[in-house]
């Protein structure tokens, strides 16, 4: 940024170069990527990686891509800053188990969907051989509602394809959903 003060054109330190407290140059490779109004950014990734370290890698790379390695630094500085240890791999290992741990629950409420569509199925089925319109309006039960065979059609509906239970589904849920890993920093 440049202002102008006392007649000269004066150049207003980026961030980095602020922190560092030396004199920013037009030619300053950090003046794109830590602006003056964001030195918090600069300040974690500087903590981490340090200044010289962060000026070697942007120096490596492409014009194009130094914004996205910016950024990664940033995050990944501030994640060590909050988790010295794992940094971002814990943040990763978290996710991960936070989305196994939904992709379980979606099978369960698969498979107890898939049961209730059965029992509905077997309720529609048992109703339909067993009632039926006499001719005065009136409906009626040809036989009269056996409790075992209301068992054996909900009992059935337990059986899911390929030879699963839904108890064994829900069984082998509770056993394998593990705890989830609790970072430091919450």
């Amino acid at each position: 940024m440049s202002e102008f003060r006392g007649g000269r054109q004066t150049t207003s330190p980026c961030a980095a170069c602020k922190l560092l407290r030396r004199r920013c140059t037009e030619s300053c490779v950090l003046a794109p990527y830590f602006p003056q109004n964001d030195a918090q950014k600069f300040a974690d990734a500087h903590r981490v990686f340090g200044a010289s370290n962060i000026i070697k890698m942007l120096e490596d790379l492409p014009l194009e891509k130094r914004a996205d390695a910016v950024s990664s630094m940033v995050y990944e500085a501030s994640a060590r800053l909050r988790d010295p240890v794992y940094g971002c791999a814990g943040t990763i290992w978290q996710l991960q188990q936070h989305v196994s741990k939904l992709q379980l629950e979606k099978a369960i409420l698969q498979a107890e969907l898939l049961h209730m569509h059965m029992q509905q199925a077997n309720i529609s089925s048992y109703i339909r051989e067993n009632l039926h319109i006499v001719e005065g309006g009136d409906q009626s039960i040809s036989e009269p509602f056996s409790h075992t065979l209301h068992e054996r059609s909900i009992s059935s509906c337990d059986e899911l394809p390929n030879g699963y239970h839904l108890s064994d589904i829900r069984d082998q849920a509770e056993q394998s959903l593990p705890d989830l890993w609790e970072p430091s920093w919450q």
